[in-house]
């Protein structure tokens, strides 16, 4: 939406119009065969690829399996805003139980404000070793992702994720005001269909959270980067998933935290 602000540049303010990144809530329900669909969770989220979110949300909590997942819908009930409500429905009946935590997600971070005041678990799989992936294309990942940003770049106000392969070939970007929705949408990507590129890359803006490790997990990537720093959670879960955890990168640079193996650095022997 565009607003009108009044803007100080070198002592003096001047009016002019502004464009801020779109934040509406998004009711995602989920239901089986013949069942009413369940209120599953709430989260504020900017417009755009709802199906990947909910999908991916889904998926990344443990409360459906990928493969279970039917169809994906905007609620067609009377009375309601239709684009702000997604149904999942699965191909086996939904538990209840999956979703008694009530989750509401705010945009900021996906486990603040969740009604059960829980951590977050979601057992998967270690990841195997093996992949090399050269520092260079690391390096290089940052400057690709901004230059799909397209709403940041008008509006300053979002966060992205980007689904990259081993070469540093880009696959998708998804946008969001929250970081966690971000991942949820790549997730839901792969979830509903979109097949994982050889050694695939997970790179997000801002901070690397636990909650961010975890859903790259549970999306089956072993490489997760950040332009910022990771948490102490955040390295301990990638370390025990056997996950490659890359934390500042920015201007050529970049930290390994955790299996620094699976990079492959020039000035190695």
């Amino acid at each position: 939406m565009r607003t009108g602000v009044t803007s100080l540049r070198e002592g003096h303010s001047r009016d002019r119009s502004e464009l801020l990144a779109t934040e509406e809530p998004l009711e995602i329900r989920a239901g089986g065969p013949g069942q009413e669909p369940v209120r599953v969770a709430v989260t504020m989220r900017t417009p755009g690829h709802d199906f990947e979110l909910a999908a991916g949300f889904l998926v990344t909590e443990g409360v459906v399996e990928a493969a279970d997942i039917a169809t994906v819908a905007y609620c067609e009930d009377p009375g309601v805003q239709h684009f702000n409500v997604v149904t999942v429905r699965t191909r086996t009946p939904f538990q209840i139980g999956s979703a008694e935590r009530n989750f509401f997600t705010t945009s900021s971070c996906g486990i603040c404000g969740k009604a059960a005041l829980e951590a977050i678990e979601v057992r998967c799989d270690r990841f195997p070793a093996g992949g090399h992936i050269d520092a260079a294309t690391i390096v290089g990942l940052p400057d690709m992702l901004r230059a799909r940003q397209k709403i940041f770049e008008s509006t300053g106000g979002l966060h992205a994720a980007g689904l990259f392969d081993g070469n540093g070939r880009l696959i998708a970007v998804r946008e969001d005001v929250g970081r966690h929705n971000a991942v949820d949408k790549i997730a839901g990507l792969v979830a509903l269909g979109t097949a994982l590129p050889p050694d695939p890359i997970l790179l997000v803006s801002g901070r690397l959270s636990f909650e961010l490790v975890q859903k790259a997990a549970v999306a089956r990537i072993p490489v997760i980067c950040a332009v910022s720093a990771p948490s102490s959670l955040a390295a301990t879960a990638a370390e025990a998933l056997g996950m490659t955890a890359i934390g500042f990168l920015r201007d050529e640079t970049f930290n390994v935290y955790t299996h620094p193996e699976r990079i492959r650095f020039a000035n190695a022997a």
